[in-house]
């Protein structure tokens, strides 16, 4: 089958990348996937602009120099984590390991309206996965760098106050 890519230059493209067959690996091996977006950084010119990483899969926000370089983008950083993480993996006919899904989504962002819904979506999914209860007790997700940045309020999606219970003034 052959995937069509969107390659506009200058935009935001929202990313998901999967392990093979949702292994829960990613937490457990988190500062080998840091090392790996370092090094990916290392290698091409690209900024992060939004990210969450759960047990099984990643979803990113990035705007990259060279539009034309995020699919290498994906392919290094799952290249590199499978060469120094510790998991055994083996490797297919088609060179591919057991470690990642094959394919990865991605998504251009059309504009600013899209861009906040993505950023939203990405903040709210260790939410919508039952990880936690509010995307600030999940540290591995850029939601409070929004929210030291000012972007969000601490308890934007709280659950344990989901409908602003706690603060209304109820006589």
């Amino acid at each position: 089958m052959n995937y069509k890519r969107l390659f506009i230059p200058n935009s935001y493209i929202f990313i998901t990348v999967c392990t093979y067959k949702r292994q829960n690996i990613l937490i457990d091996n988190i500062e080998y996937l840091r090392k790996s977006f370092k090094y990916a950084l290392s290698v091409f010119n690209f900024e992060i602009i939004a990210i969450v990483v759960n047990p099984d899969h990643l979803h990113m926000i990035i705007k990259t120099e060279n539009i034309n370089n995020y699919p290498k983008i994906i392919g290094i950083i799952k290249k590199h984590f499978t060469q120094i993480s510790n998991i055994k993996y083996s490797i297919n006919e088609n060179r591919e390991s057991n470690i990642w899904q094959r394919r990865f989504y991605e998504h251009t962002i059309r504009d600013e309206n899209d861009l906040y819904k993505h950023i939203d979506y990405i903040h709210y999914n260790p939410v919508k996965h039952g990880l936690s209860t509010s995307p600030k007790n999940w540290t591995f997700s850029s939601f409070n760098k929004f929210v030291k940045e000012g972007l969000y309020d601490e308890n934007w999606c709280n659950l344990n106050d989901k409908y602003g219970i706690n603060k209304m003034n109820i006589e």
